[in-house]
Order: structure tokens, then C-alpha cells, then sequence
């Protein structure tokens, strides 16, 4: 690419990013009077915890788990735990509303992707979606060492899932019985897309991980920016992750949740995205029954890669969240839940 045509990219995505900003001028007063509004109901939302359960990577790393066990009674998949793992930038408390309308029905156990939450930051070279792949089946040999076991994974949840089949086929046809694909994709994903679908491929590919790059040359400036409780950060969770106008206290819950995570680890992940493929996991990933869920307004994985992954696995369910984004898990919670309820029933039989 010549310099011109690079010079060209960058200012476009420069140009992009000022337009951001200028809105989130113009919109500050909304901003700032919906979040004073949701304020209290977000400090609420992510309270749901149990007693931590650390689990050791093979690198060393220590993972935090947590296990909520069924009330006294319930008969519901016996046996069986249903273990949920977190996408990008996220942590486990994103599944806040599966936690609270599941609770005491289902075993279920949650854990902090390496770097995120409160796990332990990783070295760089570790940072990728295969060893994603083996720290979930550390999380199962540690926190679910017996039983059958359904997997449900968001965004990056969902390529670790992957991974975990591709790297360790044997353990998943031993102890996998379900599997929910949620706002995911095996591949092909083009992240320069979520700022402009007009944006070439070719120069989003190139300059958006130079831009990442170099933003991760200061990465104090730009978590200043990106701080809880920004304006700036409230008004991007808003437009990028949800399709709806969503309530302000679930804004404000995904902006700390965004904003927690250092921006040095968002660079580290950020070149897994576009090389990702994982479509050969898809072979082992057919075994068992598959919920693929996703909203078909979803900015950052469309609701394209749902349905050409539903296409490729015998047999799996597509359900589509009509208007949702992102996080679907939020806005559509109540068929999300009854999506898993399902899956779990027919992983039984």
C-alpha cells in the first residue's frame, strides 16, 4: 500500500474517531442525566458471587472460578453443570441475568478469562484464543471434575469453546453435552467493520492493528480516557454493544465492566480476531446439541457468522434476537434463558 493511500486510512479512522467524540458533546446532557438515573441499579447488577474457586493454567496463570450449587431438591439435568465463559474486555458478571434467573435450578460454574476480571494478567506471547482453548479445560478438570457438562460461551467465550474442541477433541466427546454458541463467530471476522462497512477490507485489515498499536504505545493516556464512569465510554458501550435503547443502569454496568479491563489487554487480544478460524472445530462442535444465538443488529460479530456456522453444524438451533446487538444477553435476557433451558433439556436426552 503506498503511503498516500495509508495516510488516506489513518485520517479516515482519525475522522471517525473526532466524529465519536463530537457526539458525545452533543448528546452529554441525555448522558449524563441517564446515567445519574441508572446509577443506583447498576451498582446492583454483577452482585450475584460465590465463594472464589482459583484454577491454575498450565502457564501458571491463576484463573478465578466461581460455582454456584443447585438448592436442596432441584432435579433439573442432574449431574450436569452448565459452565459460562465471558467474552472480550468482559468478565463473568456479564452473565448477570442467566446467573439470576437460573440460580438454585442448575449447577453452575463461571470464571474470569486470563487478563480480565480478577484473574491474573497473562505474559503476551499466551494472549490467544488457542490457549483460551486450553485454560477451558484446565477450568473443567479443576472446577468441574466430574459429570457431563454444557458449555455456553459469548463472543470471545465462543471462540474459546471452539478452540477447546479443535485443541482437546477427546475430552469434549467425553464430557461436553451441549453447546451454545452466543454472539460468536469460527471466523472470517473483519473488526475495522464495526467503525464503517465502507471501509475497504484491505486498509482495515492494515491500519487498524497499527492503530491499536500505537495506542498501546500509551496505554495510561488512553485508559484515562476510557475511565468508569466516562461520558465518552457510556455513549460508545450504548451505540456499539446494544441494538435497542437499553436502560441506563445496563449502559453503566457494561461501561465498568469495558472500562475495568486495560486497554494494554485489549491490544494483546485484538490481532486474534481477524486471523481467527476455527471452522474445522466445527466437526467436533456437531457431536452434541448446539444453541446458536445472536441479535441481528450485532455490530461486532453479525448475525452473519451465526447463520453460516448454523449452516455448518448438523442439526444445530439458529435463534435470531430480532433488533438486539451485542449483548443479546442483556437486552433479550428472558429468551436467551429459555433458549439454555432448552438446550440443557435436550442435552439430557
Amino acid at each position: 500500500m503506498s503511503k498516500r493511500k495509508l495516510a488516506y486510512a489513518t485520517g479516515g479512522m482519525a475522522i471517525a474517531t473526532v466524529t465519536a467524540l463530537a457526539s458525545g458533546v452533543v448528546v452529554e446532557r441525555r448522558v449524563v442525566a441517564a446515567r445519574r438515573e441508572g446509577a443506583a441499579e447498576a451498582d446492583r447488577l454483577g452482585s450475584l458471587h460465590s465463594p472464589a474457586r482459583p484454577v491454575e493454567a498450565g502457564d501458571g496463570v491463576v484463573l478465578h472460578g466461581e460455582v454456584d450449587e443447585p438448592d436442596a431438591g432441584a432435579d433439573a439435568a442432574p449431574g450436569t453443570t452448565l459452565l459460562f465463559v465471558h467474552g472480550f474486555a468482559l468478565n463473568l458478571d456479564c452473565w448477570h441475568f442467566q446467573r439470576d434467573g437460573l440460580r438454585g435450578r442448575y449447577r453452575m460454574a463461571f470464571f474470569d478469562q486470563r487478563s480480565h476480571g480478577r484473574s491474573a494478567r497473562s505474559s503476551k506471547e499466551n494472549v490467544n484464543i488457542d490457549q483460551l482453548g486450553d485454560d477451558l479445560a484446565e477450568v473443567l478438570a479443576q472446577l468441574v471434575p466430574e459429570g457431563d457438562v454444557v458449555l455456553l460461551g459469548h463472543s470471545m467465550g465462543g471462540m474459546a469453546i471452539l478452540a477447546f474442541a479443535e485443541r482437546h477433541p477427546e475430552v469434549f466427546r467425553a464430557r461436553v453435552r451441549g453447546v451454545a454458541l452466543i454472539a460468536t463467530t469460527a471466523g472470517g471476522l473483519k473488526p475495522h467493520r464495526t467503525i464503517s462497512r465502507f471501509i475497504p477490507d484491505g486498509l482495515g485489515q492494515l491500519v487498524a492493528p497499527r492503530l491499536v498499536a500505537a495506542l498501546a504505545m500509551a496505554p495510561e493516556l488512553v485508559d484515562s480516557a476510557r475511565r468508569g464512569g466516562s461520558n465518552i465510554g457510556f455513549l460508545v458501550s450504548q451505540v456499539f454493544a446494544f441494538g435497542h435503547e437499553a436502560p441506563a443502569a445496563e449502559v453503566e454496568f457494561l461501561d465498568e465492566m469495558l472500562a475495568g479491563t486495560p486497554f494494554e489487554v485489549l491490544a494483546a487480544f485484538f490481532p486474534n480476531f481477524s486471523t481467527l478460524d476455527k471452522f474445522a472445530s466445527l466437526e467436533v462442535i456437531r457431536t452434541v446439541p448446539t444453541l446458536i444465538l445472536c441479535g441481528t443488529k450485532d455490530r461486532l460479530t453479525s448475525i452473519g457468522h451465526s447463520r453460516k456456522m448454523a449452516g455448518l453444524i448438523r442439526n444445530a438451533r439458529l435463534v435470531e434476537s430480532r433488533g438486539s446487538g451485542h449483548m443479546v444477553i442483556f437486552e433479550d435476557r428472558e429468551r436467551v434463558n429459555r433458549a439454555i433451558v432448552e438446550l440443557v433439556e435436550e442435552s439430557a436426552r
